[in-house]
């Protein structure tokens, strides 16, 4: 493998997440001096992650150059595509661009942590071309889950890339904002150098079905449920409320918005008109109790079943002003996140325990994707036209699979890189390769905390949780090293001490009879008398009940 230098011609694309997972969406171009970033995502802790919050990109590669980083281009407002930029933003904090609602999205996340004023927010529309040093940047309209998401066709030096965001092609979109293929052919008219696309559907044979579909779903449930309805999505998903909105407007009900992200995005998007609710149609909490339970619509977050959401603790029964009762319905109209199954499936039993009808996208169309499946991504191949492509978006295997799909429409395999987080691929003089790794990884967020977390705390973490924890206090006379307290053995997570006594005791036993055998030059050794402590203790647990808690010894002077 041929290394790249500062000094390397060519343009080079470098993922720092994104490529190989879902979710950490962040890619690098870099022409020369100048370096623009696309997307700048997280990704939310995998179950092995005990006690994590979220997942940021490592960008040590964009601090030690901060001085070329001339933009952060926004495709969407998702949080994997724009959640790690409050904590992104306190290392390098060039200009954003993104449209109206993206940078609406963001703007409120960043008042949290009270980067609003300090950031320069500049708003584009599509098919508007930026010049950022050595590229010009032209925004192009996609449809997706979320509205006003965009491509990017980046010129360079080098020739033409187009980055897709995540995107799908909706003939019949609710804002009726449609995909730009006219855009995209007109690029591929003229010649692309490399088409990077979203590869999350890849799998999926035919069509993502329409948004509206949810709609026609929605018209079909509402006039048949007798009590409340409460509908659990993605506060982001602005298309899913309106048509919620327009679905309990026609049966005759009032809306309540649940939960603070929901009530936050939906202010936003009403204020920059990309969501209409007459004012007469909107109720607060307070008014709940005097409407009959057939003209209420609520819309609510928690769909994934987080621990603390509203439907949760509604579920849950823990919920102050909203009780469920019996011939409610719940529509969870979102996807199963993969690994939220498990919590999904609670949460319904929760609320059916309360007496709740439950609708899901595994019964009814309350739920489509936001990503293009095969034959959109084949049509968007063709006209584009690329001379090389990259998928992107996806794990590993959605990665193999869309190179696949693009040799399938006729891309000639040497020109399908696939590559990984940190490889450097270089385009130069009409040709491209793989040529370097550069570090690339997972920063993980705990509380305030950030990157002080690594997998040796994880990996305690996941220690603890499965075995417990044993604390051995000793007092040591420091002069003698003589034992004149202890051992006194103190377990959390590991054996119930009241009923588990004479086995603790027989546990101090051995460790006095241990440190009985020890010379006094050892005993006044702190360090030495802890490592013996942990070795006979963790051989008495593991050969009487094949246990393996973490022992902490705590040597007490005296």
């Amino acid at each position: 493998m041929e290394p790249v230098s500062s000094e390397s011609t060519g343009l080079k694309f470098i993922a720092l997440g994104g490529l190989g997972e879902i979710g950490l969406n962040m890619a690098v171009f870099e022409y020369g001096e100048d370096i623009v970033i696309v997307d700048c995502g997280l990704m939310f802790p995998e179950p092995y992650m005990l006690g994590i919050d979220v997942v940021i990109p490592d960008i040590s590669y964009l601090t030690e150059r901060a001085d070329k980083v001339r933009a952060i281009l926004l495709t969407h407002g998702h949080e994997d595509h724009i959640g790690a930029l409050p904590y992104v933003l306190r290392e390098i904090s060039p200009p954003i661009y993104g449209t109206a609602l993206t940078l609406g999205f963001l703007k409120e996340k960043l008042k949290e942590y009270e980067l609003d004023q300090k950031v320069d927010l500049r708003v584009v529309k599509p098919r508007q071309k930026v010049a950022i040093g050595a590229f010009e940047v032209e925004f192009i309209r996609v449809s997706h889950s979320i509205v006003d998401g965009c491509a990017l066709a980046l010129t360079t030096p080098e020739g033409v890339v187009i980055h897709t965001g995540d995107f799908k092609l909706d003939q019949t979109p609710v804002d009726g904002e449609l995909t730009d293929l006219a855009t995209f052919s007109r690029y591929g008219e003229a010649g692309v150098l490399a088409l990077l696309a979203d590869s999350t559907n890849v799998e999926r044979e035919g069509y993502t079905l329409s948004e509206r579909l949810v709609g026609d779903a929605f018209d079909e449930i509402f006039p048949r449920c007798a009590g409340r309805i409460i509908v659990a999505a993605f506060s982001s998903n602005i298309q899913r409320v309106q048509q919620v909105v327009e679905a309990a407007k026609k049966s005759g009900r009032k809306v309540l918005l649940n939960g603070r992200s929901m009530i936050g995005n939906v202010q936003i998007a009403r204020e920059l008109g990309y969501l209409t609710i007459p004012e007469e149609l909107l109720i607060d909490l307070k008014e709940l109790p005097r409407l009959p339970k057939e003209e209420v619509c609520m819309i609510t977050t928690g769909s994934q079943g987080e621990p603390m959401s509203s439907l949760t603790r509604i579920a849950m029964d823990d919920h102050k002003q909203i009780k469920l009762e019996e011939g409610d319905t719940v529509i969870l109209s979102s996807r199963f996140i993969p690994g939220n199954e498990k919590t999904i499936s609670d949460l319904m039993n929760h609320l059916y325990r309360r007496g709740a009808e439950v609708i899901h996208e595994k019964v009814s169309e309350v739920h489509v994707s936001g990503h293009a499946s095969q034959e959109e991504l084949k049509l968007l191949h063709n006209l584009v036209r690329p001379r090389y492509f990259v998928p992107v978006h996806g794990e590993y295997r959605h990665l193999v699979k869309h190179s696949q799909l693009a040799q399938k429409v006729g891309l000639p395999k040497e020109r399908c890189l696939l590559a990984v987080n940190g490889d450097v691929v270089l385009f130069s003089d009409g040709e491209a390769a793989i040529v370097d790794q550069v570090e690339t990884g997972r920063v993980f967020v705990d509380g305030k905390g950030v990157g002080d977390v690594g997998n040796v705390v994880l990996k305690d973490r996941k220690h603890l949780s499965e075995d417990g924890m044993v604390v051995v206090i000793i007092g040591i006379n420091q002069a003698s090293g003589a034992i004149i307290y202890g051992p006194d053995i103190v377990s959390r997570g590991f054996v119930f001490e009241d009923e588990s006594q004479q086995y603790l005791d027989e546990a101090k036993k051995v460790v006095l009879d241990t440190l009985a055998l020890v010379n006094t030059e050892v005993l006044a050794d702190w360090s030495e008398v802890k490592l013996e402590v942990r070795r006979v203790l963790r051989r008495f647990f593991n050969k009487t009940i094949e246990r393996r808690p973490v022992i902490l010894p705590l040597i007490l002077e005296m």
